[in-house]
């Protein structure tokens, strides 16, 4: 006899958008103010005054009221829709380097950066390198100019700062991973058990000395009445290669290509094309992202460039357990980074 399905509800709040939703309000926008500068520009003074690099604490970037703009910034974040788009960063006026730091102070203030590589960057260059992920097991997305997958990274939240366009395409979509679960729920309620059982997730050679080459973890998951989503359709397939990885059912492949159609769909997408002085911050648990093919310029100093951050949240202090993996790695390479190959 087939054991019994699991009872799952559907998830309520703020973060069960749809695209209409989001268009139809400024809630998640927010643009900087001439004061707001002027207090990221107080903070950034104080850090050069030091001498101070990157990595610094919240408490050296001192901002003034703006500190509590970015508190309920992160509200929104943790407990709305997820999503926060912050406009009008002066990336010409402050340069590549007064960016970076004040890019850094904004990411202390909201949390606590995490380890993004083996080599404990924290805080990444996203722009094509050549790389090919669909081709190559080991190569990141984010240094690539080929489209990705709706997918959400690791940690709470992602950040992207944009310094410069591509000349072509790079077009952000962001959708629901709430309201996609509950769209499932409502339709296919047989596909989203699946989604509730382990799937196993490539680390593409990332994994500390000792640890399994993939992760293995449900992809959604209802937690301390937190919705937790994990979704990356790549590195599921490239975990594959494992010979001691289950196979694919038809059933699990079925499930995940349903997230990204329900993702990609009109109803559901939110579409966002990022300018210079764009920040967008995502909550990875109940928000997916995607971005198109982008064509670059060819000249060096005109690329496509985004600063990305990886931050630990208040709101997510305490993790389920078959999540916790992920954290305890890029607490690894913090305090264990590898070299950097010549």
């Amino acid at each position: 006899m087939a054991a019994a399905q699991k009872h799952i509800d559907p998830v309520r709040g703020e973060s069960t958008w749809v695209g209409a939703d989001m268009r139809a309000t400024d809630r998640w926008l927010y643009r900087l103010s001439v004061h707001d500068v002027a207090d990221l520009e107080h903070g950034l003074a104080s850090v050069r005054k030091r001498g101070l690099q990157i990595p610094f604490a919240r408490s050296d970037f001192p901002i003034g009221e703006f500190a509590d703009t970015l508190a309920a910034l992160r509200r929104e974040m943790e407990n709305g829709t997820g999503v926060v788009l912050v406009r009008d960063f002066p990336v010409n006026r402050w340069g590549l380097d007064g960016s970076r730091l004040c890019y850094w102070g904004i990411g202390a203030h909201l949390g606590t950066a995490l380890a993004q590589t083996p080599r404990a960057e924290l805080l990444i260059d996203v722009r094509d390198e050549g790389g090919d992920q669909y081709k190559d097991p080991t190569a990141r997305g984010f240094h690539t100019n080929r489209r990705l997958p709706f997918h959400n990274d690791q940690g709470d939240v992602v950040g992207l700062l944009c310094l410069r366009t591509a000349k072509a395409g790079g077009l952000s979509s962001v959708a629901s991973a709430a309201a996609i679960h509950n769209e499932i729920l409502a339709t296919r309620p047989d596909l989203l058990a699946v989604l509730y059982e382990p799937y196993y997730s490539d680390i593409r050679g990332e994994e500390p000395p000792g640890r399994k080459p993939y992760y293995a973890e449900p992809r959604f998951s209802m937690w301390n009445d937190k919705l937790f989503c994990v979704h990356g359709r790549t590195y599921i397939d490239s975990a594959q290669r494992f010979p001691e990885v289950p196979r694919l059912t038809k059933a699990q492949i079925e499930a995940m290509e349903l997230v990204d159609k329900i993702a990609q769909s009109e109803k559901f997408r939110l579409d966002m094309d990022f300018l210079p002085g764009d920040i967008q911050f995502l909550n990875n648990h109940v928000v997916l992202h995607t971005r198109t093919d982008f064509e670059d310029h060819p000249e060096p100093d005109k690329k496509r460039h985004l600063l990305r951050l990886w931050l630990r949240t208040p709101a997510y202090e305490e993790l389920p357990s078959f999540f916790r993996p992920r954290y305890e790695d890029m607490e690894f390479w913090l305090h264990h980074p590898k070299e950097r190959a010549a």
